[in-house]
C-alpha cells in the first residue's frame, strides 16, 4: 500500500466496520512512537462510535500533550486489503495544531506484522 510523505511525516488511508458500518479516513498518521491507534471524534461520531455512560475515560500523554480518550472495539481495521478483527481503537478530540484523523499506533504495527518501507514508501503485511 503506498504511502503519502507530507512535513516528513507518513500518512495514509484506513476503513473501520462498527455494528454493520463501514468509515473510510484518510489522512492517519503512521506512528512508531504512539502505543495505540487513536481516531478522531468528530470522524467516527458518522458511524455512532460515541461516548457511553459506560465508558472509562483514560488520559494519554504524548508529543501533543494530554487527551482524555474513550476505547472501543472495532468490527475490524483495514488499511488496503489488510485487515484485524476486532480491533481496539483509543477515540479522542485530536487537537494537534494539524490537520489529520488518526494515528496508526504500534498496537496495530505489530499484530499486523508491518514492514514499512521508507525509500519506496509503501507498507506492507507479513
Amino acid at each position: 500500500m503506498p504511502l503519502i510523505l507530507k512535513n516528513n511525516l507518513l500518512f495514509t488511508t484506513i476503513s473501520i466496520d462498527y455494528q454493520g458500518k463501514t468509515l473510510t479516513l484518510n489522512k492517519i498518521l503512521i506512528d512508531t512512537g504512539s502505543t495505540t491507534t487513536l481516531l478522531a471524534a468528530d470522524q467516527v461520531k458518522k458511524i455512532n462510535i460515541v461516548p457511553m455512560l459506560s465508558d472509562k475515560l483514560r488520559v494519554i500523554r504524548g508529543v501533543g500533550g494530554r487527551e482524555v480518550v474513550f476505547s472501543r472495539v472495532l468490527e475490524s481495521l483495514r488499511l488496503d486489503d489488510y485487515q484485524l478483527k476486532p480491533f481496539e481503537v483509543e477515540v479522542g478530540e485530536m487537537d494537534y495544531g494539524f490537520d489529520l484523523n488518526g494515528i496508526l499506533g504500534m498496537n496495530f504495527l505489530i499484530q499486523a506484522g508491518a514492514i514499512i518501507d521508507l525509500k519506496q514508501l509503501g507498507i506492507y503485511f507479513n
